[in-house]
């Protein structure tokens, strides 16, 4: 699953760049530390801005529907941007046991542990791309 950068760019292009740089540094070092960062990021482009603050504030025992407002359709959203993001696959029996941010992360950390490590793809710069 190798997403170039433009292509990972435009996936998170409303999310904060932080979600993106962390994305990126897991993607070359496959850095378990940056998936929380990762998470709360999607997470947050989907929740109304007025909760938004509730996500920098111990996030991972947040309730996604009832402090958050998210409903299936966009938890759908969620996953499916994650699944871009990430080597991982979400069925929707999956999906409908994730109740807060902690499960979440726990539940895409353990996916990740299923997949084999994928080769690290260099992360595309504008010294890069002269030097190439």
């Amino acid at each position: 699953m190798a997403l170039d950068n433009d292509h990972l760019r435009e996936a998170l292009k409303r999310c904060s760049p932080a979600t993106y740089y962390a994305a990126c540094k897991f993607r070359q070092s496959r850095d378990a530390t940056q998936l929380p960062i990762i998470i709360v990021g999607v997470i947050e482009r989907y929740v109304e801005r007025e909760l938004r603050e509730k996500l920098h504030h111990s996030p991972q025992s947040l309730h996604l529907r009832e402090d958050l407002g998210l409903d299936s359709l966009t938890m759908m959203e969620v996953i499916m941007l994650a699944e871009e993001v990430l080597p991982i696959s979400v069925s929707n029996e999956e999906l409908v046991k994730l109740r807060t941010i902690g499960d979440v992360e726990r539940f895409i950390s353990a996916k990740l542990r299923e997949v084999p490590d994928e080769p690290v793809v260099p992360i595309s710069t504008p010294a890069n791309r002269l030097a190439s």
